[in-house]
């Protein structure tokens, strides 16, 4: 095991994930909200850094190829739990948060399932779009709780990160379908018998 500067940044993230939901149970809101948002950020940065830094350093390591994923998919689904658990389950927020969690387990299957095959799976392009795209919208939704307890639901921005949010996080979602498509299409040769 290679514990370089880009693996531990993203065992941090790892360690972060976990802590969203610890937020929301040792603090009140708004102070749930705002270490939440700050976790979140910082966490989603870090998944930047660590992939820049192995590249141009030239650190890349199995253990970063298989926990950077691990990472991002426990960011994206703790943090859709506990924002969809902290809302009021609108179906607006639900189906996509549902098709974004669907697909990130269905993929994982796949990859499992595949094994030493697996490289047919490699991260696209699309697959980061999807990912970004996912983080964008989470920070934005966890910016809508900050706004709501500090300035009421009805304040500008909460309105506004409201909205937003809901429509990053139906384009993550479709990102995130389209990129678990394309997967599928990927895999369906290596998937008979």
């Amino acid at each position: 095991m290679t514990w370089t500067v880009p693996n531990l940044l993203t065992m941090l993230r790892l360690l972060a994930a976990p802590g969203l939901a610890v937020m929301f149970l040792y603090f009140n809101r708004p102070w749930a909200d705002w270490f939440a948002l700050l976790l979140f950020v910082g966490a989603a940065i870090t998944d930047w850094f660590d992939g820049y830094l192995a590249r141009s350093w030239k650190q890349t390591t199995r253990l970063g190829a298989m926990l950077d994923p691990i990472a991002d998919k426990a960011m994206v689904v703790i943090a859709l739990m506990v924002i969809v658990g902290y809302s009021s389950m609108s179906p607006w927020l639900v189906l996509p948060a549902t098709m974004i969690l669907f697909r990130e387990v269905f993929v994982a299957g796949l990859r499992e399932y595949l094994g030493d095959t697996a490289g047919t799976l490699k991260v696209t392009q699309l697959a980061k779009w999807k990912t970004t795209a996912q983080m964008v919208a989470i920070a934005v939704l966890f910016a809508q709780g900050v706004f709501e307890h500090y300035f009421g639901s009805e304040c500008l921005g909460a309105v506004i990160s409201g909205h937003a949010g809901l429509w990053l996080l139906w384009l993550a979602a479709a990102l995130t379908l389209a990129s678990g498509i394309d997967y599928l299409r990927k895999a369906v040769p290596h998937l008979k018998d």
